[in-house]
């Protein structure tokens, strides 16, 4: 297996097999900049026009039960540190699989259960489980399961209709489900992937695990430019009206939006639009059903608010109408005819523009919303640094000198066994593709950081001697890079990495494909455009525009030397300039392929491409309260996290990163380290990934308050029956509810607790 010390040849000759060790260090967040959304905010005709109402509306949507079928809100699995920490109804039996066992429950690890309406327990983790945690060498997995540790959300059904102005609830033709179900009764559906946090997501290039909320807002869809129906109504004159391609960049929170409003697990019964989530919400009050709290830190500024401190009242003082039209440009929202905006159906009223443009209010509004959801004041932000090196020296927080001594060795261990190469930067995560290009472009005078820590923007600004570009950050905005594997060197989406959780055919990932058939993955379609294949191949910007130059190993690697894995400067004839790679550090390495060479080798090494089983990498901030961990759930908790990179990752695969196989925490490693000294090396780290925790989102202070809501909680009954007679359906489960109370923008007494702190039961 090929693994790093090739970057010591060419342009690593330079900059040392130390320096890449580096990479982009972990940073503080305060006065990093958002990823810019030209026209949202800005230009001749604004988007939005009024941003703390577009806040506003947003925050109402994302936390308003009304938006879903059967009561589920955005917020139903965001509501915890961004996340969902429910521990009933929780288990998918791995709907993502190729194989057939993605169709089956499995018992779990703690032999009590599984499946439907099963209460997880510690014991039931991780799901993936070798004789020693540390070290996988040599033995074989005592425990494998497919199934995923998600969340709850619909029972999904088939669309009719919904009243306008009351009801929760969507009239719909339900049933009981075909995978989730007991005896002859249906259960709430579960997601296949765990749920993310949604606070920092707005600094993420793209959005889900697999990425498929693309860069670019099309108004209407998740799948930005590649929908060739996408679009948006806009007034064109006083009896007009024209449908109008949109691309917004930097806005795949608001493609996001798009999927789980109308996502028959998450949300929706089958068939719905979001034009029917506007007929139904429009005319009512935000929030109609749910406490709002009197000192709320969006609404209350606002005079929204219909509560006192000792009173909470339901709901705002305005209709979702009169919020957009407050929050967005006119031209969306004032052509008063009918129009050609379709109907729900054949005979019914047809929409009028403010409904058939809900897509767009509600993607822009929830978006903006979740901008402001920025943990900015973590011990990793607050901490005194040392000013030549900007390392935290974790003083000025009240810590002990025993507390301090382990923070120091829990931040170097982090950054000697190479996790910054995958979390690092003020997000703690490369997927931050843009923003982390801002950061790194010369800017006279801009600074981010603490105002007595100020971090210049530039080449050494997420790190010294060049750490950015150890790991293919650039001020270009790359989206693909090409690093190695355990199958050699191969081209890859960046920001996403298989890190080995589990079984490749379990989940492709960025792997898999669009609604249209065409691959989700950047890399895959940069293949493509080397074949010289139909522009029309090219889905997605940034793919005909990557420097090669930044690739690890380049194109070509900087030796004459042969070599099946990379293309050299002995392929002359195979390279050609590449026109992208200007201002490259060194010119020797900007070429490419050519057509005719891309074609040859295209089931070689040289255009090997690593996606399957890839997902995008998240931020590590708040990640003490985000459990479970990894985008199956299978962990519960850090301990569980720093075991499995210990022993390497669960499931060697061709495309792995190599970087897993690097690390040295676990039993193997310097023989002259004591188990004792490994141990306490493993608690370091946690100390230190704790240190990224943000106590306004452990007290859920503002801007983390929230609106009450009131969650599905499992069933009545267990995982082996349970009560029939709900009322959408007597063949449905009868609900048990967990109500999470409204917050104020002082937040609460009682913090937030990590995951395995709330399912020890």
């Amino acid at each position: 297996m090929k693994f790093l010390p090739q970057i010591m040849l060419g342009f690593g000759l330079l900059i040392t097999q130390a320096v890449y060790a580096h990479g982009p260090i972990p940073y503080p967040l305060q006065n990093v900049p958002l990823p810019p959304v030209p026209g949202l905010l800005d230009g001749t005709s604004p988007i939005v026009v009024d941003k703390n109402m577009a806040i506003a509306l947003g925050k109402a949507l994302f936390w308003d039960m009304n938006v879903g079928s059967d009561g589920q809100a955005c917020g139903s699995c965001h509501y915890h540190a961004g996340a969902d920490a429910r521990d009933k109804n929780q288990i998918n039996p791995g709907e993502k699989s190729s194989n057939a066992s993605g169709q089956t429950f499995d018992m779990l690890p703690s032999g009590t259960g599984g499946g439907p309406n099963y209460t997880v327990k510690l014991a039931d983790f991780p799901l993936y489980r070798y004789p020693n945690p540390l070290n996988k060498s040599n033995s074989v997995p005592t425990y494998i399961t497919d199934d995923v540790v998600s969340s709850a959300g619909t029972f999904s059904g088939t669309f009719k209709g919904a009243n306008p102005f009351n009801g929760t609830n969507d009239n719909c033709d339900r049933s009981a489900d075909p995978v989730f179900h007991i005896g002859n009764t249906g259960t709430r559906r579960v997601e296949p992937r765990n749920t993310p946090t949604v606070i920092n997501d707005i600094f993420n290039y793209r959005n889900f695990w697999d990425g498929r909320a693309n860069n670019i807002f099309n108004g209407s869809s998740t799948w930005g430019d590649r929908d060739p129906t996408a679009g948006i109504w806009v007034t064109s004159g006083a009896r007009s009206v024209v449908k109008q391609r949109l691309h917004l960049e930097n806005s795949s929170l608001a493609s996001l939006a798009m999927g789980p409003p109308l996502n028959a697990t998450e949300m929706s019964c089958r068939g719905r639009n979001l034009a029917a989530i506007g007929r139904k919400l429009l005319l009512r009050k935000p929030l109609q059903n749910q406490k709002v709290h009197g000192e709320d830190s969006v609404f209350a500024p606002l005079n929204l608010t219909l509560s006192t401190a000792n009173d909470l009242k339901t709901g705002l003082n305005t209709t979702y109408k009169t919020m957009i039209t407050k929050a967005f440009n006119k031209k969306y929202w004032s052509y008063n005819a009918l129009g050609p905006f379709g109907a729900p159906a054949p005979g019914q009223m047809p929409y009028n523009q403010t409904e058939a443009n809900f897509s767009l209010f509600f993607g822009i509004a929830l978006q903006m919303y979740q901008a402001t959801l920025i943990s900015d004041q973590a011990p990793i932000d607050l901490t005194q640094r040392v000013p030549a090196t900007y390392v935290p020296t974790w003083l000025g927080l009240g810590y002990s000198p025993e507390k301090i001594v382990s923070l120091k060795n829990g931040h170097d261990l982090f950054i000697s066994n190479h996790c910054n190469l995958c979390h690092g930067g003020p997000t703690i995560t490369i997927a931050s593709v843009a923003t982390n290009a801002l950061l790194v472009t010369p800017t006279t005078g801009k600074t981010f950081g603490p105002a007595a820590y100020p971090r210049a923007y530039g080449p050494q600004a997420l790190g010294p001697q060049f750490g950015a570009q150890a790991v293919g950050i650039s001020r270009f905005t790359n989206v693909i890079v090409r690093d190695e594997t355990e199958g050699g060197p191969k081209l890859m989406d960046f920001g996403f990495a298989n890190t080995g959780v589990a079984d490749p055919d379990s989940d492709p990932g960025v792997g898999g494909v669009d609604d249209f058939g065409q691959p989700l993955s950047f890399s895959a379609q940069y293949l493509d455009y080397l074949q010289g294949n139909p522009a029309k191949k090219i889905l997605d910007p940034g793919v005909t525009s990557v420097r090669t130059c930044n690739f690890i190993p380049e194109v070509p690697f900087a030796t004459n030397v042969p070599d099946a894995d990379d293309w050299r400067f002995t392929d002359v004839d195979g390279l050609i300039a590449n026109s992208s790679s200007q201002f490259c550090f060194d010119p020797d390495s900007a070429y490419m392929p050519t057509t005719a060479a891309a074609i040859a080798n295209v089931n070689t090494q040289k255009m090997a491409i690593a996606n399957k089983a890839a997902f995008k990498i998240p931020s590590l901030r708040n990640v003490e309260l985000t459990g479970p961990y990894m985008h199956n759930g299978s962990m519960a908790t850090l301990d569980e996290v720093i075991e499995f990179y210990s022993r390497h990752g669960n499931v060697d695969n061709i495309d792995k990163h190599a970087i897993v196989n690097g690390l040295t925490l676990g039993s193997a490693g310097n023989s002259d380290v004591s188990e004792t000294q490994r141990a306490k090396n493993r608690a370091d780290v946690i100390a230190f990934l704790k240190t990224f925790t943000d106590d306004r989102v452990r007290y859920e202070k503002a801007p983390f308050d929230h609106p009450e809501i009131i969650l599905p909680y499992g069933h009545e009954g267990n995982a082996v029956s349970v009560n029939a007679g709900n009322p959408l359906s007597p063949v449905l489960a009868k609900d048990e509810v967990l109500v999470i109370p409204a917050v104020g923008a002082n937040g609460k007494a009682d913090p937030l607790l990590p995951f395995d702190q709330l399912i020890a039961h």
